[in-house]
């Protein structure tokens, strides 16, 4: 129960985050995607079912205050969330190099698709100025945000694992 309420806590304050904080702090118009660090690393460092629902529910957040329907970006999380799931085996706490690729290969699917879904389909084929003025700096600027997030959502899982074992 308390990994749930601490959970839903770390999904609630990166999203308020990344709306408020970041905004302010935004990069020629880009914000990180805090969404996306968290989704992954709960999904790397928990496994396919925990990226999956935390992957819906930062994705509903989105769809509820920014997407044009309801279900687009859960259901693009979950995916994320998922897919990074599958690499709880071979994680290891001490390496931040798989979280670091991983995280930057969520962000750019998910700029990409979106992108893709959201653009293209209605005939808009700027693909390069999209993919070098909002997609890559949004990725770097996530992975500086990673750089300092993900050690805090790795105390925190650590612990709350070693709370749960006891």
């Amino acid at each position: 129960m308390l990994r749930k309420i601490i959970v839903a806590a770390f999904i609630m304050i990166c999203f308020i985050l990344q709306c408020s904080v970041f905004t302010s702090l935004a990069f020629a118009g880009i914000v990180p995607n805090l969404l996306i660090v968290l989704t992954s690393s709960f999904g790397f460092m928990r496994g396919e079912k925990e990226g999956l629902v935390i992957g819906f529910f930062c994705g509903l957040l989105n769809d509820i205050f920014f997407g044009g329907f309801l279900g687009f970006y859960a259901l693009l999380m979950m995916y994320i969330g998922y897919l990074n799931g599958k690499f709880c085996k071979i994680f290891y706490p001490e390496d931040i190099k798989l979280p670091l690729a991983l995280i930057v290969i969520s962000d750019l699917s998910y700029g990409i698709i979106c992108y893709v879904l959201t653009f293209m389909l209605r005939g808009r084929f700027h693909f390069s100025y999209y993919f070098t003025h909002i997609i890559l700096p949004e990725v770097l600027y996530t992975i500086l945000i990673t750089l300092l997030l993900y050690p805090l959502i790795l105390k925190v899982n650590e612990k709350l694992e070693k709370r749960e074992n006891v």
